[in-house]
Parts: C-alpha cells; structure tokens; sequence
C-alpha cells in the first residue's frame, strides 16, 4: 500500500460487471480532476489465444482436465505483483493490451487474441486503477493483495454468473450450451481456489442477486435485468461508512447486517457514485499530503 501511489483493484471473474465498476470510476475521476492509469488484468495471462488452445490441449493429453485462465499456470502472476509493487514505491510499471476482437486488433493492425507489446504506464498519475480476475489474489508464492489500498470484488450469484456467461458466449463467440458447460467444469477448481478467496479480502463487495427463477442456468432464455435483481453491498469495516446517508439517497433500501446494504439492482452505478467519491477524496488527500511531507523532508547526503 502507499499514500503517494495507491492502488485500486477491481475483481471479480469474467462477465461478473467489473468494467462497469472500472467506468464508474472513470466518471468520478474526470468529475474531481484525477489522472488514472488504467490496468486490464487480461494483460497478465501468460497466453495468447491460440497459445492458450495449444496449452490447454497439452495440458488434456497428460490427464489435467483443468487447466484455466484462472489458475497460477496460465498468468503472469509474479509480473502483476512486480507491476503493483513498482507503482506503489515509485509510481511507475509496465503494461500490455490484450486484443479481443477485430475491432480492438485493428487499432494495432495485429490478430484478435493476441498481446500487444509491453509499455511504460503514463507518467504522473494519482491512481492505478486494476481491472480483471486476480486483483487481490494470494498464493504460496505471490500477495497481490497487500499492494491495494482499495481492494472491489463484484460477484454475482453463481447462477447469475454463469447465466451471463452462456448468453455471451454464446452471442458473441458462437459457443455451444455444451461448450460453455465443460468450460465452466474445466475452470472450476481454479475458481475455488484462486478466484473465491479474493472476496474475504476485499474492502467492499457488490453482489448482485435475481429476484426471478435462476434455478437452471443451462436453460435460462434471458439474463435478469438489473430491475429484477437485489444489490447486496458489505463493507469489510463499516467505521466511517455513512450508512444513514446511504439509506437516505438508495430508496428503497436496506440494512441487512450492521456491514451489509441491500438495495434495488437498478441502482447500483448510483451506489457505486455515493461510495466510492468520497473514498477517491481521501486517496487524493492522502497522496497530496504524502507528496508534501516528502517535499519539506530534508535532503539526506
């Protein structure tokens, strides 16, 4: 962590709503004057697309059934914490592109699904904004988490996350129910395992769950709406949390512990405003006042 070049991480795994949170802060930024340095967590696989087809047929052949993006093998973990470690000390580190699509390949003149080059972040920046599966992820080997000063998990119920998963694979890459079904078995045990411990050390959760039927995922014919869905929010430490104010402006909402609101899914980017400006207040203060008392230091010979 580092009052002169914090760190915030959004997780969550993918289609879960995380560049909703990303733009969300993007908004707030331009709104209060912030220089951000953006950070795609897509970035750090060790794999580009086809490499990742040869991986994985590799990896069937010895007998791994699970060989996943989610995993330790198929990331640059080390790389990622070096990334967040270097910025936090000096406010500097490397990142890449990952290209998903024809449009984004154009821009680059290169192939959908591969890496753009390795780059210096911009200078001068306030924040380093994450964005992706392993933002606050720990191993026996690497914490990525420790470097975060604010650490967002967005985690739909596990229905709901493989509800949107289907409908978009299906819509934009063409999958099959039964191809998106052995992926979600496939990526399973890296989910528990290196994906689901995240949010027990994140500082703010945003859950959101269906009021309508998700009882079968596999034959759900419409993603639920946001106006058909609850917003659960838990804050790690509710000290300094103004959960009267947040009731007040989130109608309709709810205490459901002393850490938890509960509040209408259509509300969720309004919530996400409340919360996070006056949090991105006091990372802007605390850096101005660090870069200040670095200032007045004397100079040591």
């Amino acid at each position: 962590m580092s009052a002169e070049h914090p760190i915030i991480a959004i997780t969550g795994s993918s289609g879960a709503g995380t560049t909703s949170v990303s733009k969300t802060f993007a908004q707030i930024f331009r709104r209060e004057g912030v220089k951000a340095a953006f950070v795609q967590g897509d970035a750090f696989h060790r794999y580009d697309r086809a490499e990742m087809r040869e991986k994985m047929a590799e990896a069937l052949a010895r007998g791994n059934h699970h060989f996943s993006h989610f995993g330790p093998e198929a990331n640059l973990f080390e790389e990622l914490e070096g990334l967040f470690r270097n910025y936090a000390e000096t406010g500097r580190g490397r990142t890449r592109k990952y290209l998903h699509d024809e449009q984004e390949a154009a821009l680059y003149g290169q192939k959908p699904g591969t890496f753009t080059a390795w780059e210096d972040l911009p200078a001068g920046t306030d924040v380093l904004v994450y964005e992706g599966l392993h933002g606050g992820v720990v191993t026996d080997t690497v914490n990525v988490a420790q470097h975060v000063d604010l650490l967002i998990g967005v985690v739909p119920v596990i229905n709901l996350e493989w509800i949107q998963k289907l409908h978009r694979d299906r819509a934009t890459r063409g999958y099959s129910t039964e191809a998106v079904t052995d992926t979600i078995l496939r990526r399973m045990p890296d989910y528990v395992r290196y994906i689901v411990p995240q949010f027990s050390r994140t500082h703010i959760n945003f859950q959101r769950v269906p009021v309508v039927d998700t009882s079968n995922p596999f034959i759900a014919r419409h993603v639920p709406t946001a106006d058909e869905s609850m917003l659960v929010i838990r804050f790690a430490n509710p000290r300094g949390i103004d959960f009267p104010y947040l009731l007040a402006m989130l109608h309709d909402s709810f205490m459901s512990r002393p850490n938890t609101i509960v509040c209408p899914g259509g509300k969720m980017d309004l919530a996400m405003q409340l919360i996070f400006t006056p949090m991105i207040w006091r990372l802007v203060e605390q850096r101005r006042r660090a870069l200040a008392a670095e200032e007045r230091a004397p100079l040591r010979i």
